[in-house]
């Protein structure tokens, strides 16, 4: 199936595709700071740069698109048909790099909390999500 959009409007659309101050982490990031929560956001220093640092509680947080990041099971992950091996080789290679990340971090004694696009969406299913991070983080503290 041929893509239903121009070389150049296609262009323009995967270049609109932001890294980072995406919706989903502005949603937790102000979650977070209504519950009292001050945090630094993707710190350079750390492996993968998470989205969110907590240095108080020595926790990271990944905001994680499904589709980027490759989110199995999720209705929101559909492996396109156009230039599928191209998009397969990309999201695996995001995705090894995310457990390298991952790993990186727990070695060195960060606690790792990776909230998914599909578990934001829905005002109750965001609620429920953002108040069980809120739990985790100051279970340990």
């Amino acid at each position: 199936m041929a893509d239903r959009l121009s070389p150049a409007q296609r262009s323009k659309v995967m270049s609109s595709i932001k890294g980072k101050d995406t919706k989903a982490e502005l949603a937790v990031r102000r979650f977070l700071f209504r519950q009292g929560l001050r945090y630094r956001t993707n710190d350079r220093r750390l492996a993968g740069r998470p989205d969110i640092v907590l240095p108080k509680y020595r926790s990271v947080i990944f905001v994680n698109g499904c589709f980027w990041h490759g989110h199995a099971g999720c209705p929101l992950f559909v492996l396109p048909k156009t230039n599928s091996l191209f998009w397969k080789e990309k999201i695996e290679k995001n995705r090894i790099r995310d457990d390298r990340s991952v790993s990186t971090l727990v070695a060195e004694g960060w606690r790792v909390f990776v909230v998914w696009e599909c578990e934001l969406k829905g005002r109750s299913v965001r609620e429920a999500t953002l108040q069980g991070l809120v739990n985790e983080i100051w279970a340990l503290d």
